[in-house]
């Protein structure tokens, strides 16, 4: 009998070398390599390099991939137009989903060689879109970032005109983790085009789209609007009762498809907030995600619900100096990469036009009534 699997969970689209998950033991690995070592010792490019290529770059591939990167930092000057012309109240996921479509290159041929030279320039392109989504959002000129710099220096630079050390490294950071994730919504969306062999931009405009929906892109959002409601340390406990046990709230920022246990990213970004924290508001957030952290995990740990990347992601953003409206988009800044790498791998090795099927359950076969005798 045919079954239906909805969400398509635990339904198996491809093969992958990219990305191994263990949610059981809380396990991300990237080409083998754990993500904690990776966010400890590689910057992004490193990183970018070893998803786009299998293997981490030595000092000589490391140097000609940035090189390629930073030649791609400048943006057309008809994206950089229709940046500007968009109003300043838009979305960015919708800015970003824009710029990316106005790329489209309808004569793009799919090769492994023009595929690999296809992602540093989708990456330099990505930083100038997003960078200058946020300075189109707070009423700055539009500008290219400056090619002297590594990828998250050179992003954040292009937004802040001060910036430490510390915000960089933890820029690096929340790139990496975010890089990728199996096949979520957004990469399955990205899969599904480039299984037309449709071009890259398409298919990463397609997975911007899927992004922006609130079940998928939005929890990092959802998770801190929900430290601003608490509002005080002391207040946890009363709004946990209230909103989550008694009225059966969603706990945001918490529960995953594939983790059962802690998410290893979430323990990477609280460790990074706890860091970076600077303002009595931010010390009061993170106050209010550890009171709020530790209430759940007492109440729902037992069923294998816990913090997700989310829960604390929003909190280090915010620390690095972007307002909430940035958050989503942050994550799909890093996520373009993914994506790249994703449908590379799919159509190099395993392309297959991804048609599934639906099962009928609507009336059997019925005799047409001419309109005069309804």
């Amino acid at each position: 009998m045919d079954t239906v699997n909805l969400g398509l969970e635990d339904v198996f689209i491809k093969y992958t070398k990219l990305t191994y998950i263990d949610g059981n033991k809380g396990i991300l690995r990237y080409r083998g390599y754990d993500v904690n070592d990776l966010v400890k010792n590689c910057t992004f490019e490193e990183v970018s390099y070893l998803m786009i290529y299998g293997e981490l770059p030595n000092s000589g591939q490391l140097k000609s991939f940035v090189d390629d990167l930073r030649d791609h930092y400048k943006l057309p000057e008809h994206v950089l137009d229709l940046i500007a012309a968009l109003p300043r109240e838009s979305d960015t996921l919708t800015m970003m989903e824009t710029a990316f479509a106005s790329m489209s290159s309808g004569d793009y041929k799919w090769n492994q060689e023009d595929d690999r030279k296809q992602a540093a320039k989708i990456m330099g392109e990505d930083l100038g879109i997003i960078s200058n989504i946020y300075r189109h959002k707070i009423g700055l000129e539009l500008k290219n970032p400056d090619r002297k710099y590594g990828y998250a220096e050179a992003f954040l630079r292009n937004c802040f005109d001060n910036i430490t050390q510390e915000k960089i490294d933890a820029m690096n950071s929340a790139l990496i983790i975010y890089i990728d994730h199996e096949v979520p919504a957004s990469t399955t969306t990205a899969l599904v085009a480039s299984s037309t062999l449709s071009d890259m931009y398409s298919c990463i405009t397609a997975a911007i789209a899927a992004l922006k929906g609130p079940l998928h892109g939005g929890a990092a959002e959802a998770a801190y609007h929900q430290l601003i409601e608490i509002g005080k340390p002391e207040n946890v406990e009363n709004w946990f009762n209230e909103n989550i046990l008694k009225n059966n709230k969603r706990l945001m920022g918490f529960g995953h498809r594939v983790y059962k246990t802690y998410d290893p990213r979430m323990k990477i970004f609280k460790g990074i907030a706890e860091k970076l924290v600077e303002t009595e508001e931010q010390k009061k957030n993170l106050e209010i995600a550890k009171n709020l952290e530790e209430m759940g995990v007492k109440t729902y740990g037992s069923k294998g619900i816990y913090p997700n990347t989310d829960y604390y992601s929003g909190l280090v953003f915010n620390e690095i100096g972007f307002p909430i409206y940035m958050f989503t988009t942050l994550f799909g800044f890093s996520r373009v990469l993914g994506w790249v790498a994703h449908i590379s791998e799919y159509v190099e090795e395993e392309e297959r036009l991804i048609r599934p099927r639906a099962i009928y359950t609507g009336f059997d076969k019925r005799d047409f009534i001419p309109l005069a005798d309804r």
